[in-house]
């Protein structure tokens, strides 16, 4: 629970969505796997990001930093702190802090409860969690977004479905912090076009889901 309010607490004043919207969700995943939400009508969080990772806040995301925030996410996910994360870090990840990769969309706003609901938007093997019992669990739910079921890829630069799991990387079950930072450095090169060494805010990829969210025309106020 306490990661998951430290989850929440990354991005604060959150609405809620519209029981009716079928729209995207203004929803960014880091590199290292971190979710990252704005209100409807928000920029892109992806800069809530990059505010963060860059922690000398002059406009570059060097690899040192790009790495360091991996690994400041990966102490958050190893709950027992012994530098391994195993399926039960990962399921509390899948289902308590990125629900979005299930298909999920997350409900947060001034007036929300202080944990995120779940609207179920499509049925993931193994989960059968019901609205709370506040919440009309008739038609009102948000159809689904996840219908080619590839997870965390609309919402992240990269086509992996579950970004930490990418980093099992002996396809063992357990992802080390060695070779989740590993991946992290893999992904800071792939994005790194130029060889330059560091990153710029302009010029990251658009996510699939920043790019169906600017085709969307603005709501009149």
């Amino acid at each position: 629970m306490a990661l998951l309010a430290a989850a929440a607490a990354a991005a604060p004043g959150l609405a809620a969505f519209a029981d009716d919207d079928d729209t995207w969700p203004n929803v960014f995943i880091s590199p290292a796997g971190k979710p990252f939400r704005a209100r409807d009508g928000a920029p892109y969080p992806v800069a809530a990001w990059f505010a963060e990772a860059d922690a000398n806040h002059d406009g570059k995301l060097d690899r040192a930093e790009f790495v360091a925030d991996a690994e400041a996410f990966f102490k958050l996910l190893d709950r027992s702190k012994d530098g391994v994360l195993d399926n039960f870090d990962v399921q509390f990840y899948e289902h308590r802090v990125a629900p979005e990769i299930l298909g999920y969309r997350v409900q947060v706003g001034a007036a929300a409860p202080p944990r995120p609901r779940l609207w179920l938007a499509q049925s993931p093997s193994g989960m059968d969690e019901a609205p709370s019992s506040d919440e009309d669990s008739s038609s009102s739910k948000p159809k689904t977004l996840d219908e080619s079921k590839t997870g965390a890829a609309p919402y992240s630069f990269f086509q992996e479905p579950e970004p930490i799991t990418a980093a099992d990387f002996q396809f063992n079950g357990y992802i080390t912090k060695a070779n989740f930072l590993k991946l992290a450095d893999m992904h800071f090169a792939t994005l790194d076009t130029h060889g330059e060494g560091f990153l710029t805010l302009s010029g990251l990829p658009k996510t699939t889901a920043q790019k169906e969210l600017e085709r969307r025309p603005r709501r009149r106020s």
